[in-house]
């Protein structure tokens, strides 16, 4: 039950935050002319995400939860994962949405993370994942989510450059 409580209190939470944030992002930029590519991999991104953690906690649940040294260590990487995120979504400001949007003529985001890595958000999602997989225990789906996820990010790397004017 400890997997199905750490969803339900700590996972879910925070996507309904980021949520919130990313719907009233959306709207600010899409007011200030934001153009969003067409062939965006968010769509997928919206079930897949969700889904993976619900998969990770029904298989922690099947395992018999979380057990000793994985509980830490899980948490240690989840944790990990949300401070980038939070440190790239903070730097983003209004610019963060789940959706790629681009307002015409704003400079690229530099400072932050952004100094360090192009993509931090998704470094800290994948640290997300990586991190639940671990303290639920969720070999199986956790393995599954990763790598998919990883995979769909790849796809969402090369819209957002592409749409960035980072890469033709």
């Amino acid at each position: 039950m400890a997997s199905l409580a750490f969803l339900i209190c700590v996972v879910a939470p925070f996507m309904l935050i980021e949520a919130l944030r990313s719907s009233s992002n959306e709207r600010g930029l899409r007011r200030r002319g934001a153009i969003e590519p067409v062939d965006d991999v968010y769509p997928v991104m919206s079930v897949v995400y969700p889904a993976s953690f619900i998969a990770m906690a029904l298989e922690g649940v099947w395992w018999g939860g979380p057990r000793q040294p994985w509980v830490l260590s899980g948490l240690a990487v989840f944790v990990l994962g949300k401070l980038v995120k939070f440190w790239a979504i903070a730097v983003l400001g209004d610019r963060w949405s789940f959706k790629v949007l681009v307002l015409p003529g704003a400079p690229l985001i530099a400072g932050g993370p952004y100094r360090f890595i192009r993509h931090p958000n998704y470094v800290g999602v994948m640290g997300e994942l990586l991190g639940t997989a671990i303290f639920m225990p969720a070999p199986v789906t956790g393995t599954v989510a990763v790598v998919a996820f990883a995979w769909i990010l790849w796809r969402r790397i090369a819209v957002e450059e592409r749409a960035l004017g980072l890469r033709t």
